[in-house]
């Protein structure tokens, strides 16, 4: 495959290799589809400004959105709190030539909820003890579930939160709840630490990805998660334009488009 840019550097990165992977993430994407075979499920979870949006934009750009699914919940609502909790979750898990992306999933439990005070501790305790026999069950049915951790420095995430607050275009982006978490960085350590041992199993593993860099964690997650899933290019038909049918008796009309101010 030729790469459908020219070579070159951008911030450190070898752009033709980026689009080499995103041509071979989108023929694993196709294989499977086409074969009706492999449900990948993959989730992004890490701290604020660790690079989670911008590594999921990476992965499904080129990508065909009847084959890949980016799943970002909101907070729940009153039923869905009185439910299982795992229980919102499961409705948008793949199907055979399917792959889901959990932009954060139930692990919100693990991390935010729990070093936010937003559940009580004995349903963290509960949650941590039943997640590895729930994912093995959705690995036992054919589910392939990568579950990435994107591990951010403390100078690199005060970096980018700081550029956030300066830039207006990416304001939105930084939430009360994003400066909180700021302050808190040890306790989401604990949190991680703890969520690691009890959900780092064989069967469901946690892959940390480094990203300060997030340029390279992109590539980084693309290669590994390339190397998780089976594939192989799908066979495709020769595709030619048809021929335009001739104009015949139409006549361009003289309406009074109203088109939009020419401005670039």
């Amino acid at each position: 495959m030729q790469p459908s840019v020219a070579f070159g550097e951008r911030e450190g990165v070898a752009v033709p290799v980026l689009a080499r992977d995103r041509y071979d993430v989108a023929m694993a994407g196709e294989h499977d589809a086409r074969a009706g075979i492999g449900a990948p499920l993959n989730h992004a979870e890490g701290r604020d400004g660790a690079g989670k949006g911008g590594t999921i934009k990476a992965i499904t750009e080129r990508v065909s959105p009847r084959v890949f699914r980016v799943v970002a919940l909101p907070a729940p609502t009153e039923r869905e709190k009185s439910q299982m909790y795992l229980q919102r979750y499961v409705p948008h898990f793949p199907a055979g030539g399917e792959v889901v992306i959990f932009d954060r999933s139930w692990y919100n439990r693990a991390g935010v909820e729990r070093v936010m005070g937003f559940c009580p501790e004995e349903q963290v305790e509960r949650f941590l003890k039943i997640t590895p026999l729930v994912e093995k069950a959705m690995v036992d049915s054919g589910i392939v579930l990568l579950k990435y951790w994107l591990e951010v420095s403390p100078e690199e995430q005060t970096r980018r939160l700081e550029a956030r607050i300066q830039d207006g275009r990416k304001t939105w982006k930084l939430s009360p709840m994003d400066l909180e978490s700021y302050s808190r960085w040890f306790d989401y350590s604990r949190a991680r630490d703890g969520m690691f041992a009890a959900t780092d199993t064989p069967w469901a593993p946690w892959f940390v990805v480094r990203s300060d860099d997030k340029k390279r964690a992109r590539l980084n997650i693309i290669k590994h998660l390339l190397s998780r899933i089976p594939y192989k290019e799908a066979p495709r038909d020769k595709v030619e334009l048809p021929k335009r049918q001739k104009a015949k008796d139409y006549r361009e009309p003289e309406y009074p488009f109203k088109y939009i101010p020419e401005l670039f």
